[in-house]
């Protein structure tokens, strides 16, 4: 698409030529570059070219095809928003001596927008079909070479102001590696002259250690996406709880402005009352000392008048002193009648006031006084937050509730439902969280929660179930089976519930080259695991039960070898005359008489055969084991599938292969029987251990002489599934096993 450029720094104003954006990517060899043409008109176009090239006609249909050919050229015009643009042609393109003159930037180095990229990537590949194509009706085939020259020439001028993206060159196949040192974390060839220096390191092919190499990228980033969520999820919980912490400052800070002003209008209140109070008794004590003084003035007069009167009466004649006395003494009598109230009626000592703030007192009190919080919501179990005793509970509260402790319940889950008659235990804590204790193994537990303050408790949050770790399991070490190359390994669960799986854990035993990490692993279902070993080596075994409250601890180490093959005897096979020894590798039959009662057939006790069988691992491979015998004893010790007849001999059916031995008269006898057969083979040296080799790969079964590297005999057998080791006692006396040793050098022959 053309565009204008504008001013850059560095660049005089003058319009900018056309430019191309160059990608790093092929454009004319890459097989999965854009198809401009359709893949059905690819040959009637080339045909058309052709014929324009050569002259020839192209048949009838020529004015067809180029037509058709037109429209296609018009619709891609269409396609990719050239239709407004004006035809092409070699002129628009500048050429590299104008380009170095001009002091505009090279083809590939202008800044575009997504669109203007999109736009040049087309175009150049427009080009370059063409080119391929042989059409020059849009000009496109010389364009292509000024695309070409100014390639070259950018490869040099890229600057930090401009980016420029080329098209790397096709690495030589010859040069290509194609194997990786692991030793050296470096790319070799196989056939180069430098593999020589790396012959001794360890190699291995390139896609593989580039799919390592990825594999392990991808777990890194699956382990940086998880810390990532979990630091967004603890983040956003820390945003909550400052948005909350600054709310609930907020309303406090409210709350104590809005009671600070109600006390100061009531204490106002309560001043303008004793103010107009103390005025009122301050007018009424006034007033009446004021009476009581013009009253006392009143007196005063009258006592004066009469005492001038008096006065006036002594100068007087005799007959009028005794004429006005008469009068006066009247006056006197009646003056000094009258009683003068000689008590002040009005105190001047001022009374104290009782004020009575119970208001205040009110309104002080109610600055502490806050709502009962609101319920809590209990959060589910988080993963791993459990213990075989113990398990953390939290909750959390939303609104801006003032807390001062929280009451936590909980009581035992029975029959996977929340029990309603179960004991009930309540525990008394400050934070929003408690790890309870003393808890049963793997139970279920159901807990809620209550908040409280001074006004009062919340309602109780809705009930949620929690669940404790499981116990450790219990390994069966007598019944681990293993072999060079792998082990199986069986155990107990150790609780009454049902778990979610278990985790095998190995560590090699410390040796001198061990490096003692431990691997793990998870997932497993059952009681029993199968695991790939490494030959010669011993491990130390753990096994942990989880479930959603997480692991249990560990469980009492059990110790695997991988010299050889190693089993015990299953006493549930064992015949009732026979005799297991506590280590599982002794058979013995003793000098008792026989049962009084035959027993009862069964499917999975000898009977008839007083025989017994050992657990084998199911791996298909190479078993070794040796019995060490008696020469007097009647024996038989050989293989057989697990639904052998418990009411047969061994060897007497087709799913059984033996060698036995009689002793009479001081003879020996051997016979290697299968299915009632046996070959006409005499053994003139008595064994006293015999080696047992079963090769599952070649279906043989092989006897040996163990004491002198002597082989017995080989059988062929179609072994379609596992077999077990068999052992039978015709007489008393005892069988010996060793098992879990290497395989003897004469025996990998056969």
């Amino acid at each position: 698409m053309e565009e204008e450029a504008g001013e850059e720094p560095g660049f005089d104003s003058t319009p900018a030529p056309r430019v191309f954006q160059f990608y790093h990517m092929d454009l004319y060899d890459s097989e999965d570059r854009l198809q401009i043409f359709p893949a059905e008109n690819a040959r009637i176009r080339r045909e058309t070219v052709q014929a324009e090239v050569t002259g020839e006609p192209s048949g009838e249909g020529e004015g067809k095809d180029q037509r058709d050919l037109h429209e296609d050229v018009g619709e891609l015009a269409r396609l990719y928003g050239l239709e407004d643009d004006h035809e092409i042609g070699d002129d628009e393109f500048v050429d590299e001596h104008r380009m170095r003159g001009s002091g505009y930037p090279p083809y590939g180095m202008k800044r575009t927008d997504a669109a203007g990229e999109q736009s040049d990537w087309r175009r150049s590949t427009e080009a370059a079909e063409a080119q391929e194509l042989g059409y020059g009706g849009w000009g496109l085939a010389g364009q292509c070479q000024d695309l070409r020259e100014a390639y070259r020439y950018t490869q040099g001028r890229a600057s930090e102001e401009y980016e420029c993206y080329v098209i790397p060159e096709e690495e030589d196949e010859e040069e290509a590696a194609d194997v990786f040192c692991v030793t050296c974390k470096i790319p070799v060839r196989a056939d180069g002259k430098n593999f020589d220096d790396h012959r001794e390191h360890e190699v291995t092919p390139l896609n593989k250690a580039l799919e390592s190499a990825k594999e392990e990228i991808h777990k890194n980033m699956y382990k940086l996406e998880k810390q990532i969520i979990e630091m967004e999820n603890f983040a956003s919980h820390l945003e909550e709880v400052f948005i909350t912490v600054e709310e609930n400052f907020g309303r406090q800070e409210q709350n104590f402005e809005s009671h600070y002003n109600e006390i100061l209008e009531t204490l106002a209140q309560k001043y303008e009352e004793k103010i107009q109070a103390l005025g009122e008794k301050k007018k009424e004590k006034l007033e009446s000392l004021y009476g009581q003084l013009v009253s006392c003035g009143e007196n005063l007069e009258t006592c004066k008048e009469l005492m001038e009167t008096i006065e006036e009466m002594c100068h007087q004649e005799k007959v009028d002193f005794l004429k006005d006395a008469v009068t006066m003494a009247d006056r006197l009598g009646e003056f000094l009648k009258t009683e003068t109230d000689g008590e002040i009626s009005a105190q001047p000592d001022f009374e104290d006031q009782t004020l009575d703030f119970s208001d205040v007192d009110q309104l002080m009190g109610a600055i502490n006084t806050i709502p009962a919080p609101s319920a809590p919501v209990i959060n589910p179990q988080a993963p791993n937050s459990a213990t075989g005793s113990s398990v953390r509970v939290c909750w959390s509260l939303y609104s801006d509730d003032t807390v001062e402790t929280y009451l936590l319940s909980y009581r035992p889950v029975r029959d996977s439902s929340p029990g309603k008659d179960q004991a009930e235990f309540t525990l008394t804590v400050k934070e929003t969280y408690c790890s309870v204790r003393n808890l049963e193994p793997n139970t279920q537990y159901e807990f809620w929660v209550v908040a409280q303050n001074r006004a009062g408790l919340s309602p109780s949050s809705e009930h949620a179930v929690y669940m404790t770790a499981p116990s450790p399991p219990i390994i069966k070490c007598k019944e681990i089976r293993s072999c060079e190359e792998a082990a199986l390994v069986c155990w107990e669960s150790g609780n009454l519930n049902p778990v979610d799986s278990y985790t095998v854990e190995l560590t090699p035993v410390e040796t001198p080259g061990a490096s003692g990490v431990t691997e793990s692993l998870v997932g497993i279902p059952t009681c029993e695991a199968l695991i790939q070993l490494l030959p010669g080596q011993s491990y130390v075994i753990y096994v942990r039960a989880l479930n959603v409250g997480g692991p249990s601890a560990r469980s009492e180490s059990a110790t695997v070898h991988t010299t050889g093959s190693s089993f015990h005897l299953n006493k549930d096979t064992c015949h009732p005359w026979l005799t297991v020894s506590e280590d599982g590798f002794t058979v013995v039959r003793s000098e008792r008489k026989t049962l009084a009662r035959e027993p009862l057939p069964s499917n999975t006790r000898f009977t008839r055969c007083v025989a017994v069988m050992g657990n084998l691992i199911p791996v298909r491979g190479r078993h070794y084991w040796e019995v060490e015998v008696d020469e007097r004893v009647d024996y038989t010790v050989g293989v057989a599938f697990e639904d052998v007849p418990k009411q047969e001999d061994l060897g007497a059916n087709c799913l059984s292969w033996c060698m036995r031995h009689t002793f009479a008269s001081s003879r020996h006898k051997y016979e290697f029987l299968h299915n009632r057969t046996t070959p006409d083979i005499r053994i003139t040296v008595s064994p006293r251990k015999i080696g047992i080799l079963l090769d599952y790969e070649n279906s043989r079964l092989s006897f040996f002489n163990a004491d002198i590297p002597q082989h017995l005999y080989t059988f062929s057998c179609q072994l379609h599934q596992f077999v077990h080791p068999c052992f039978s006692l015709e007489k008393p006396g005892c069988l010996k096993i060793h098992n879990g040793i290497a395989k003897p050098k004469h025996v990998t022959f056969y």
